[in-house]
């Protein structure tokens, strides 16, 4: 290029650098030097402000402190207070003296509490949150200074519901997958409980299986307090995705009352889970009775471990610790419950088409004959009653009086479309939840990496 224009290029040079010593020459300062003027210096008394004048200003910015704590089981009335950076021996009176207030010191250990005080320790109001079993409203303990006195009281009020996002990598189990990924045990159960018809979540998962969630989180004053409805999930099992939706049909909505408050309204609401092409994901039958265990016996011949001879085993067996819950595995009503042989404690639920399902050896007994039971539903417990030689479920499946293999007619289900009338409004929300889905799923791979 300089061997080919080198009086363009030179020229052009030229050009820069007269143009950069016209710049210069512009920035010569034309004042004279800071150092050589003159310097003045000026010397004024100052008036001392009186003592009792500057403290009358210094309480005019007076300030109260937050401050949060979580109880321990070896807290005393002047050990949480120490924590909590307050100094009050009318406090400390207080709560060791009412009935209330003592509640923030007695029962489970990490109870979160919330303290205001003034800027020299003294208290001015405290107060413990706790949910309920009912999943829109929370109960509050206000303590609070009244003059020079305290009182206490029990407030109720309304969640507030954010969403969150969340996703983990099976290792060794779902529980321990939801842990790591600090996700409510509610969530997990959820989530085992949407994909139970087409995931065995005892025998199917693997490891590097993958799941996202999003889920309500009910929050009290700022601080979750319990975990709500799941609203979008995927589940990668051995490769294959199982997304869900939750939707709320619009023609199965009980119209509220108006002037009805939002917490109730959220009662109301009826919905279900569906793919996200509109398919629900209730089907007939759960694929197990237990939420989590492992089948210890198949549907097969086998060697009976107290007869001492090899016989049909007409169910299958899930291993599992006393006292874990049994559910029904579809709608039905309750045709037995009671002791029976070497069932043990056992419950016979009739569904329909002549479908009819055993559960058998339980510790307990959660319903009567006669009741209607719904999809999912409490029937007792894991035990050893009967012929047991240790604790577990003996379940068994029957079409018309004929046994049937449990593993297999459970995976027959077909599952129920949506309304032609209720897909737009379902199809917005699914164009919603898959593209939320797919960022959770990049976000998750991405954090596993």
């Amino acid at each position: 290029m300089l061997a080919r224009h080198p009086r363009r290029i030179g020229a052009s040079l030229a050009v820069i650098l007269l143009g950069t010593g016209v710049t210069a020459f512009g920035l010569v300062p034309l004042a004279p030097d800071a150092a050589d003027l003159p310097v003045t210096q000026v010397v004024e008394t100052v008036q001392a402000m009186p003592w009792q004048a500057g403290k009358e200003a210094r309480s005019e910015y007076r300030f109260n402190l937050y401050r949060t704590e979580v109880s321990r089981s070896s807290d005393t009335a002047e050990s949480l207070l120490r924590r909590l950076g307050i100094d009050d021996p009318a406090a400390a009176a207080f709560l060791r003296s009412d009935t209330l207030a003592r509640s923030l010191l007695v029962g489970r250990a990490g109870k979160t509490l919330t303290a205001e005080t003034t800027d020299d320790q003294q208290l001015l109001k405290m107060a413990m949150r706790w949910a309920t079993d009912d999943d829109t409203h929370f109960q509050r303990l206000v303590i609070e200074r009244v003059g020079k006195t305290f009182s206490s009281r029990i407030e109720t009020a309304a969640y507030s519901v954010s969403t969150r996002v969340a996703s983990g990598v099976i290792k060794t189990s779902l529980f321990a997958a939801t842990d790591e990924a600090h996700i409510p045990d509610a969530v997990a159960s959820q989530i085992a409980g949407i994909f139970s018809g087409d995931i065995d979540f005892h025998r199917s998962l693997r490891k590097g299986d993958r799941f996202s969630v999003f889920y309500e989180s009910l929050e009290a004053d700022g601080e979750a307090l319990k975990s709500g409805k799941v609203l979008n999930a995927e589940f990668i099992n051995n490769g294959k995705s199982f997304q869900a939706v939750w939707f709320t049909d619009p023609a199965m909505q009980t119209p509220a009352v108006p002037g009805t408050p939002a917490a109730e309204q959220r009662k109301l609401v009826k919905g279900s889970y569906y793919t996200l092409d509109g398919q629900s994901l209730r089907k007939t039958y759960l694929a197990s009775p237990m939420a989590f265990s492992r089948m210890s016996s198949g549907f097969k011949m086998r060697f009976h471990p107290i007869l001492q001879t090899w016989r049909a085993h007409l169910g299958v067996d899930y291993a599992a610790p006393t006292g874990t819950p049994v559910r029904a595995v579809g709608d039905g009503v309750v045709a037995f419950a009671g002791a029976q042989g070497g069932f043990g404690n056992v419950v016979f639920v009739d569904h329909r088409s002549g479908h009819t399902t055993v559960y058998a050896h339980l510790s307990r007994i959660s319903v009567q004959r006669g009741a209607r039971v719904s999809q999912g539903q409490t029937l007792g417990a894991v035990g050893a009653t009967g012929w047991a030689t240790g604790p577990h479920l003996h379940f068994e499946f029957r079409v018309n009086g004929k046994h049937q293999d449990p593993t297999q007619l459970a995976r027959q289900n077909e599952s129920i479309p949506l309304p032609e009338a209720s897909m737009p409004a379902f199809k917005k929300l699914a164009v919603n939840a898959r593209e939320l889905l797919q960022a959770a799923s990049v976000i998750g791979q991405s954090r596993a990496e």
